[in-house]
């Protein structure tokens, strides 16, 4: 007989069997790990709560006397910025010290504490030293996401994966994602309204990521689950605090509202679809330096397939003069015998401010 079948019954014995079978650390609790990190972060609440707009946020405490890091949003933009902390403390006078737009991220200032006063905190630079998380690891996801908690009200806590490690390209309605570097893609739905600015840790709650915003993947057109390596964050952090961080001019200042420049001339743009070839190269350009050549089909950029010119061009125009891209092209050569064959050319493109116009000459 079944002890297991005799003891319990057989739906409790298949239960039993289930949780004999697991891992020692998925049976554990992570009540302990939660109190600990939840004292390190905090519930924002501000401007917002119309048009889909979330007038509430999460953010973690990056040091003992009330700096805050936390996503850049609309929520941000308001004089009644209120701060709670985890035992029910709840700051009205928050300053929002400075905002990166390249970064998506801003740092905020819990002002006028008690004398004395000292709160729990995550340690950035210290934690920026530890190794990127590899995909499969375990992480812990914790955010006021849907404003599940007030005052002292515990965050939200999620158990999941990462995923992969990639560079993001999203979008959320019209708006592009500001950053565009490498973040977590996570196997759990964490970027929901008010989760941006919540964190992702190992299981023993140690510091890996920033939640970012919610964003809906151009590639797939699915919602995509992300936080920043914290690593990408530490000299924002260090630098804000001491306030010598100067946030980065977006393309449309540096360039005067124009695009970075590549040197590529692509074919006159016909049809609804017209496909990215490349009609000449500008002499001493990007382009040029790059070894794109004409009759050349661009088919990817930094990984993320270009079916038509507009779809380049607005992938391009996502990026700062001075970034370095990488382009998959299909190009045509002719071998020995003079036949015709594809392949796929892998190219380093730099991109360049727009050159001066230049000035016609003065009428004698």
């Amino acid at each position: 007989m079944n002890p297991l079948r005799s003891r319990y019954g057989p739906v409790a014995a298949l239960a039993a069997l289930v949780l004999w079978g697991l891992p020692a650390q998925a049976k554990d609790s992570f009540a302990g790990v939660a109190d600990r990190v939840n004292k390190k972060c905090v519930k924002l609440f501000g401007a917002g709560g119309f048009q889909g707009l979330a007038a509430y946020g999460t953010g973690v405490l990056v040091s003992k006397d009330g700096y805050v890091l936390t996503v850049a949003s609309q929520m941000l933009d308001t004089q009644n910025l209120r701060v709670h902390l985890s035992d029910g403390r709840r700051y009205e006078q928050v300053k929002v010290v400075v905002v990166e737009p390249a970064l998506d991220v801003a740092l905020l200032k819990i002002e006028k504490l008690e004398k004395g006063e000292e709160l729990p905190y995550y340690d950035i630079a210290k934690a920026a030293k530890a190794p990127l998380a590899q995909n499969g690891d375990w992480i812990l996801a914790f955010s006021n996401q849907f404003e599940i908690a007030t005052r002292d009200e515990p965050l939200s806590v999620q158990r999941g994966v990462i995923a992969a490690y990639a560079k993001l390209q999203g979008r959320k309605g019209v708006f592009q994602a500001p950053y565009t570097g490498d973040v977590y893609v996570i196997d759990a739905i964490t970027n929901n309204p008010g989760a941006g600015g919540g964190v992702i840790t190992t299981r023993k709650g140690e510091l890996v990521g920033l939640i970012g915003k919610e964003l809906r993947n151009t590639l797939t057109d699915t919602w995509i689950n992300y936080a920043v390596p914290i690593q990408a964050l530490a000299d924002f952090v260090d630098k804000a605090r001491q306030g010598k961080y100067t946030p980065k001019e977006r393309p449309d200042k540096l360039a005067g509202g124009k695009a970075p420049y590549t040197g590529i001339v692509l074919v006159p743009n016909v049809v609804e679809r017209t496909p990215p070839f490349v009609e000449e190269i500008v002499p001493g350009s990007p382009a040029s330096k790059a070894g794109l050549r004409p009759d050349d089909l661009i088919v990817y950029v930094e990984g993320q397939q270009v079916a038509s010119i507009k779809a380049f061009r607005d992938l391009i125009n996502q990026y700062l003069p001075g970034t370095t891209l990488t382009l998959e092209v299909r190009r045509v050569d002719k071998d020995g015998n003079d036949q015709a064959s594809d392949k796929l050319v892998s190219l380093k493109l730099t991109l360049a401010e727009p050159p001066a116009p230049k000035t016609p000459p003065k009428r004698k």
